[in-house]
C-alpha cells in the first residue's frame, strides 16, 4: 500500500501516525548508526530513515526556518552521518534604546548579531559579552558609538634665549630677534556615543609641522663686573656672555714687546690681552673667526671693551686690523 494512501486515512494524531508511517516505510531499510547533536546534547543513535528530514520527524523535530542544520533537508543519511541540530530560541534585541523580537539558533551572542546583519564597530558596547551563550529570552544590547578623527594644528611659542650687552645700560633690554612660531599638528579620535553625552578625545599621535625659531633678548649689564655678579649668583651661565668689543691685532714680535704675556705664556694665536677690570685675567673666551681665546696678557693702551688678539704673525696682524666683534665668555 503507497504511503499517499495510507495518510489520510490513518488514525490518532496526525504528526504520529506520519512517524509511524515513515517508520513502517523503512522497515526494509538496514539500519544505520549515527551522531546527534542537539544543542549542547551529544549521542549516538540508531536509524532505519534515509534523509535528514525524515530523521528529525522521527525524533518528533519540524524544522523552523530560524533553526540551525549542518545538512540540507533532503540530504541522504549514512553509515557514521553526524547531523548536528539547533533550535531557534526567542531574544530580545536593543540597538540605540529601540527593542525588537527575534528568533535565532546561534550559538553565541556575536553570531547572533551576526545573523541578523548587525556589525559592531571598535568602540560600540555589547550586554552580555560577544561571547556569552544564547539563553531562551536573552536581552541582547547595543550601544553604538560614532566615532570620527580630528587634526587639529596649534601654535608652538618661541622659546626665549637672552643674551648681555656692557654697552646697555643696567636693567634695560631690546629684541634682537623677535622669532618665528612653531606648529604643532595632532590627530585626535572623538568618541560621540549619543548626541546627549558628551564626546571623548583620544590624542593618537601628534608631530611639530615647524620649529620655532628662538626669541633673543639682549639684557644690559653696564660693564663686565655687573655681569659677573650675575653669573655668579646663579641666574646665568658665564657661557651665555656676549659682550661687544673694539679689537686690534698684535704678534709678540711686536715693537717693544718681549714675546712673554701677564700670564707668563708665550704670545701668539689663542691669547689675548684685556682689561682685567672687564675681564679677568685666565678667562676662556670664543670669539667668532678667531676661535677659541684665553685672557692672558693685559695692554698700556688695552682699556674697557677693548681687546687685542694675539697672532702669530705680523701678516696676519695686519690683515685683522682694527674692527668690531663680539665676544663671548667661556668660562
Amino acid at each position: 500500500m503507497s504511503l499517499g494512501l495510507l495518510l489520510p486515512f490513518g488514525a490518532g494524531n496526525f504528526p504520529d501516525r506520519a512517524i509511524a508511517v515513515i517508520t513502517e516505510a523503512a522497515a526494509g531499510t538496514p539500519a544505520k548508526h549515527i551522531t546527534f547533536i542537539n544543542g549542547a546534547d551529544r549521542e549516538t543513535v540508531e536509524t532505519r530513515t534515509t534523509t535528514v528530514d525524515e530523521f528529525l520527524r522521527e525524533r518528533g523535530i519540524t524544522l523552523q526556518p530560524e533553526d540551525s542544520i549542518s545538512s540540507a533537508a533532503e540530504s541522504a543519511i549514512a553509515e557514521g552521518s553526524t547531523i548536528a541540530f539547533r533550535a531557534a530560541v526567542p531574544v530580545n534585541l536593543v540597538i540605540d534604546g529601540v527593542s525588537r523580537a527575534v528568533r535565532t539558533s546561534a550559538a553565541n551572542i556575536g553570531a547572533a548579531l551576526a545573523a541578523q546583519h548587525i556589525s559592531l564597530g571598535p568602540h560600540d558596547r555589547v550586554d552580555p559579552a560577544p561571547q556569552g551563550a544564547i539563553e531562551p529570552n536573552t536581552t541582547i544590547r547595543v550601544a553604538r558609538t560614532t566615532s570620527w578623527l580630528e587634526r587639529v594644528r596649534t601654535a608652538i611659542e618661541p622659546p626665549i634665549r637672552r643674551t648681555f650687552d656692557i654697552g646697555m645700560r643696567t636693567g634695560t633690554q631690546r629684541v634682537v630677534d623677535p622669532g618665528t612660531s612653531g606648529t604643532e599638528e595632532t590627530t585626535v579620535e572623538v568618541l560621540q556615543p549619543n548626541p546627549a553625552v558628551a564626546p571623548k578625545r583620544l590624542v593618537l599621535a601628534a608631530r611639530v609641522l615647524r620649529f620655532p625659531r628662538a626669541k633673543v633678548i639682549a639684557q644690559g649689564v653696564g660693564d663686565y663686573s655687573t655681569l659677573a655678579g650675575i653669573a655668579w649668583r646663579g641666574t646665568v651661565r658665564l657661557a651665555d656672555a656676549a659682550l661687544r668689543m673694539i679689537a686690534t691685532a698684535y704678534t709678540g714680535a711686536c715693537s717693544g714687546c718681549s714675546g712673554t704675556t701677564a700670564s707668563g705664556r708665550p704670545a701668539g694665536h689663542g691669547i689675548v690681552a684685556v682689561d682685567p677690570h672687564y675681564i679677568p685675567l685666565g678667562t676662556l673666551l670664543y670669539i667668532p673667526g678667531y676661535g677659541r681665546a684665553f685672557a692672558g696678557d693685559t695692554g698700556g693702551a688695552i682699556h674697557g671693551n677693548r681687546i687685542d688678539l694675539g697672532f702669530d704673525s705680523s701678516r696676519e696682524a695686519m690683515i685683522f686690523g682694527r674692527r668690531p666683534i663680539m665676544v663671548y665668555v667661556v668660562k
